[in-house]
């Protein structure tokens, strides 16, 4: 019997060690196989940064290629890079309105940055059917203007800047006749 429990004494010590080595190893070679660290994470938000595909910074960038453009004399390219500011903006101001009424209620803050973002993509929107406008116009066809006129002033409000401005080119083009003095 005492060899007995002398031999399961030895087999419990064995046990303990091999368990003890597996812990100290095994942590310490796991740091050789860590993928993700704890640096900046900013990095890895792809959408964060100012050079990102989908963001109202890129509406601006397509914005202002198309001043470029004009300044160049060359309408045609002025148009798309316009048209795709345009779309973008719509794009995001869409996404922004559906993600601020899916926390509405759930988590106050995020509904307050995607009304910001949302307000940001509303003007910048309204800014790309501003200019488009302006160039249908130099361009001779006033017609194609108007939806965009009207669609500043559903955008932000007949009261806003943008909606007058907007109401005051129906006014200038003969598609309304009563001026709008505003409040």
């Amino acid at each position: 019997m005492i060899s007995y429990n002398r031999t399961k004494k030895i087999k419990m010590k064995f046990f303990k060690i091999t368990i003890l080595c597996f812990l100290c190893f095994g942590s310490l070679s796991a740091q050789e196989f860590l993928l993700a660290s704890n640096k900046n994470t900013n990095q890895y938000k792809v959408l964060s940064s100012d050079l990102d595909q989908f963001s109202i910074n890129n509406v601006q960038k397509f914005l202002n290629d198309g001043d470029k453009f004009i300044d160049k004399g060359n309408f045609e390219k002025a148009k798309e890079s316009y048209d795709q500011a345009r779309n973008l903006a719509k794009q995001l101001s869409g996404f922004f309105r559906d993600l601020n009424g899916s926390f509405r209620g759930v988590d106050a803050r995020i509904p307050l940055e995607m009304d910001l973002k949302g307000r940001q993509s509303l003007k910048i929107w309204a800014e790309a059917n501003a200019k488009l406008s302006a160039l249908y116009k130099r361009k001779n066809q006033p017609e194609v203007s108007v939806p965009l006129l009207v669609e500043i002033i559903r955008l932000m409000s007949p009261t806003s800047p943008e909606g007058k401005a907007a109401y005051n080119e129906l006014v200038e083009l003969g598609f309304v006749e009563t001026t709008f003095k505003g409040i």
